[in-house]
């Protein structure tokens, strides 16, 4: 056990961390950004001299707690060589033992022992923080506070339920061409959301009011043992006059379905178990029939001919006014919208591209952006980087974009 007098001084290091501790930090990076308990852990730092007062407030000007964990993490490496051992002391003196007993097993070693300090007449230990006289202890209650607010809870056992309605086979009648490759992108989010804790049922070939049925259904179970719900739609689409939602979505029978129409089933007054939890759509359909080349194209290769390769889009004709009759009622039900997340694989009026062989251009970068960042990023932000993917992809250009009408961060639950 390590002593109660080990401690280091605040002042200068002379010598850097282990390249065997710091290794073991960087490894177990992740879950630590997604696990420490900071509120009992900024007095153990303190007292046992990693960090100064100063040093914290500037961790602590990080924001959330995930983003204060990850400058903490990186500050730790150039806290010299006594900085892992007493970190783990910390994590122990916190009631983290079992991020400490991970990092402590990652060493190889069968107990981490400070190395002895011969005591400097250099700086003193720093006393420990009294609230009167170190106001940033109430700054970081403070913080710790506002990072509840700000995040949406994701403790429950089961994340959520997860519909998926993949269209793939549309009636000839309707002119409406199948969509080879949809196949792809509905096995890999239903996959991906196995993954987050989500209950996933996955849907396919649903006509119009097929869709409406299982919205429905859906909207009337009992949420309140769960922290959000989760809609992803794959299928034609088209423009359609909106308040608040653009774009809608075909049924394999050729009825087109407003994403408002979607979206209101789990409104407020008709799914009150949903109040005040994230409702996320992700809607994987073009949103008009505009092809877009962008701003500049410096590729050498043609243009690409969605008749002529694997590739092909998603979109319908846009409707007339006459064939929107059905667009009043859909929205006049819907509140002024809350905690709600709309993701679109297009930007209104513009195609949407998928590959026969590989899926959509959205879906594969959602895909890969979920993989790699949902442990430490926000939906946000893995969205931005969404954007920035699928908009480097092809001779023909395609952004995503979402209408976000979230009051906190919603983070995906990895762990």
């Amino acid at each position: 056990m390590y002593g109660s007098d080990q401690r280091m001084t605040a002042g200068k290091q002379e010598l850097g961390m282990e390249p065997e501790y710091r290794d073991i930090l960087r490894r177990n990076r992740v879950r630590l950004v997604q696990s420490l308990q900071l509120t009992d852990l900024w007095d153990p730092l303190l007292e046992r001299g990693i960090f100064s007062n100063d040093m914290i407030e500037e961790i602590q000007r990080e924001g959330t707690r995930r983003d204060q964990a990850r400058k903490l993490l990186i500050e730790l490496e150039s806290r010299g060589s006594q900085a892992f051992p007493l970190f783990l002391l910390c994590l122990k003196e916190s009631g983290q033992d079992k991020l400490a007993d991970t990092l402590q097993s990652g060493s190889g070693a069968c107990a981490l022992e400070p190395i002895p300090v011969t005591p400097s007449p250099g700086p003193k230990p720093l006393p420990k923080a009294d609230p009167a006289e170190y106001p940033t202890r109430d700054v970081r209650r403070k913080k710790e506070t506002l990072d509840k607010d700000k995040d949406y809870p994701m403790s429950s056992d089961l994340s959520g339920l997860c519909l998926i309605i993949n269209n793939m086979n549309f009636h000839e009648c309707t002119g409406l061409s199948n969509r080879t490759g949809s196949d792809v992108d509905r096995d890999k989010l239903a996959n991906r959301m196995r993954s987050f804790h989500f209950d996933v049922m996955v849907k396919d070939n649903l006509t119009g009011q097929a869709i409406h049925d299982h919205l429905e259904e859906l909207a009337a179970q009992d949420h309140s043992l769960r922290d959000c719900c989760l809609v992803v739609i794959l299928s034609h689409g088209c423009e359609t006059r909106h308040i608040q939602f653009p774009g809608g979505v075909y049924g394999t029978d050729g009825i087109r379905i407003p994403v408002e129409r979607i979206v209101s089933y789990f409104n407020g007054s008709k799914c009150p178990s949903l109040r005040g939890k994230p409702k996320i759509f992700f809607i994987q359909a073009c949103g008009g029939d505009q092809k877009d080349k962008g701003c500049s194209v410096t590729t050498e290769t043609p243009p690409l001919s969605p008749t002529s390769t694997s590739l092909q889009s998603d979109a319908t004709p846009v409707f007339s006014g006459e064939d929107d009759n059905d667009e009043v009622d859909a929205v006049s039900s819907i509140p002024t919208p809350s905690d709600i997340l709309v993701s679109y694989s297009t930007f209104p009026g513009y195609v949407s591209w998928r590959d026969k062989h590989t899926g959509s251009w959205y879906v594969e970068v959602l895909d890969n952006v979920l993989a790699e960042h949902a442990a430490t990023d926000d939906l946000q932000s893995l969205l931005v980087m969404v954007a920035d993917g699928v908009s480097s992809k092809g001779t023909y250009k395609q952004i995503p974009g979402y209408f976000n009408f979230l009051r906190k961060r919603f983070f995906f639950k990895t762990d």
